[in-house]
């Protein structure tokens, strides 16, 4: 076997014990250590700070990466999830009006926290499957190799090896950690080979790639979008980008006979053609990189809070938000799911903390956070502007001489897309080519030159660009990858990974065995509201998207 790349590696499922194991893991238990250890050979450390850091979500068992404290860990999950998708969340809000806005935040921020809560328990449960199996793998070695072992001798020689393999989190525990300890970093495409069957694995990859697509496609419009907002006006060349009063279309004039639309695709041309190439390639972004672009994003949302609660403060706040406005839910649904998104990386997040015992807390209290800091984001927004006048790249919206009277301010926000998504486009990219490559593997398989070179990258570059190419409209863009794909992965996912690993631990452990990070919300009834829910949530925008389109 071989790992199909950087970010989606092979699917090497454990096998549990007392259970009959399904064909392809009778195939594969036995090289399960092996395996591990070669992935771990293989694998470069992880950089907590990547707030996009998604190359490796749907991998194979690595390296948790340096330890950090519980606290540092919380800093690295509010970085993860407020990214990119909270700066189209304030013209959603406008658009949804402010009640509706504040309830439905509310009530996703919840909902993603028990998926979240689902996906930990299931890392727990994969890695009590994973360590049984390196104990039951030992003993049978001990066994053979010598029959007059006592038990006591045996159980020495085990904690020793396992001791060597472990990160050191586990090493300096007296005594045999609990099974559900979580000290391997199991990917979600591990998971999902471990407790789904061939077809729930090829759907989970499909939703990953899904997502991507989108991800890419939202990606590749801001870019050029923000330039040619920033580079032109209705009258042509401004320093001043976007003006007060100014209405804009794509026939409006830019640069002397050039449209503001042809300098919006000679710049996503531009942009292809300086980053699609690294889509051909492995690329891995350094943690100087990381902590570059973290801080620029920080400076850029405080200063745009503070620049909004000055203007209201000083009575020029000209926003007069509806109190509900339901034909504006259907993109609030998916920027707030995509304003969530974290499910896919928990494992690289989780892992590496190094104190677990409040973990739930933790995380809760990320979330309280999260939902206070998108909230005095959008309504400082809302009230400060007109709804009629917020920009699908909230940004956008300092870029004007009667908001902010400094120039490298007005450019540094109205670039500042620019510079943090490009950063994030290749490592995007180079994840999504190597989703495809896992999804098509075959055991023993190799790739032809052509197809592995040639073929899975132009299918990873060529549709989100066309996407680019056809609409700049960011708000709809996030709304449908985040209603769609993303509660596939928020929602869908996690659910049925909770539900089968339970099934499984009470299969392989009994049923009296209790998972130390199981979820609070441990009765069946949280997995079917769940699905219920993203259901509803399909239903609801899909049957809004197929109203507004038969209106027009």
């Amino acid at each position: 076997m071989r790992a199909a790349g950087a970010g989606a590696g092979q699917l090497l499922p454990a096998a549990a014990p007392g259970r009959r194991q399904r064909p392809r893991q009778r195939e594969q238990a036995s090289l399960q250590g092996a395996a591990a250890a070669a992935a771990r050979a293989r694998k470069e450390p992880w950089q907590p700070t990547d707030p996009s850091s998604l190359l490796e979500m749907a991998g194979e068992i690595t390296e948790p990466g340096e330890l950090y404290s519980p606290y540092v860990g919380l800093v690295y999950m509010f970085n993860l999830i407020v990214g990119t998708g909270a700066l189209t969340m304030p013209k959603a809000f406008a658009a949804a009006g402010w009640l509706v806005s504040l309830v439905l935040l509310v009530f996703l921020g919840f909902m993603s926290f028990v998926t979240t809560t689902f996906v930990v328990e299931a890392m727990a449960a994969a890695n009590a499957q994973l360590r049984w199996k390196r104990m039951e793998t030992h003993q049978e070695e001990e066994d053979d190799g010598s029959s007059t072992a006592s038990d006591s001798d045996v159980l020495t020689q085990d904690n020793d090896v396992r001791a060597e393999k472990r990160p050191i989190l586990s090493v300096q525990r007296h005594g045999s950690p609990n099974l559900f300890e979580i000290t391997d970093r199991v990917e979600m495409g591990q998971m999902a080979s471990m407790f789904f069957n061939k077809v729930g694995v090829n759907l989970f990859y499909f939703c990953i790639i899904i997502y991507l697509y989108g991800d890419l496609a939202i990606y590749a419009a801001a870019v050029p979008f923000s330039l040619m907002q920033v580079t032109c006006s209705a009258v042509g060349n401004d320093s001043c980008g976007v003006e007060a009063e100014a209405k804009y279309n794509d026939t409006d004039p830019c640069w002397g006979p050039l449209h503001r639309v042809d300098a919006y695709r000679i710049y996503l041309a531009v942009f292809t053609l300086l980053l699609g190439p690294f889509t051909f390639f492995d690329v891995q972004k350094t943690k100087y990189l990381q902590i570059l672009t973290s801080l620029m994003r920080w400076i850029a949302f405080a200063i745009m809070i503070v620049l909004a609660l000055v203007r209201i403060a000083h009575g020029r706040g000209e926003g007069r938000p509806p109190l509900a406005d339901f034909s504006g839910v259907r993109n609030l649904f998916g920027v707030c799911i995509y304003s969530f998104m974290s499910q896919h990386s928990l494992p690289s997040l989780i892992t590496p903390i190094s104190s677990k015992r409040h973990l739930t807390r933790l995380v809760f209290l990320d979330y309280v956070l999260i939902l206070a800091f998108y909230g005095l984001l959008s309504f400082t927004a809302i009230f400060c502007f007109r709804g009629d006048s917020l920009l699908d790249m909230y940004t956008l919206n300092f870029a004007r001489c009667d908001v902010v009277s400094l120039a490298a301010v007005r450019f540094f926000l109205g670039l500042f897309p620019v510079f943090t998504i490009s950063t994030n486009f290749p490592i995007i990219a180079v994840t999504l080519r190597n989703n495809w490559k896992t999804l098509f593997h075959r055991e023993g398989g190799t790739y032809p030159w052509v197809v592995d070179h040639v073929v899975f990258p132009t299918i990873t570059l060529l549709p989100p660009v066309l996407v680019a190419f056809c609409t700049h409209d960011l708000e709809s863009l996030v709304g449908i990858t985040g209603a769609y794909a993303g509660t596939g992965i928020q929602y869908v996912i996690p659910a049925f990974l909770v539900y089968l690993c339970r099934k499984d631990t009470q299969l392989a452990f009994g049923y009296g065995t209790v998972n130390k990070h199981g979820s609070p919300f441990r009765r069946t009834f949280w997995v079917g509201f769940v699905l219920l829910w993203a259901f509803s949530c399909f239903f609801f925008v899909t049957a809004n998207i197929v109203l507004s389109e038969t209106k027009l």
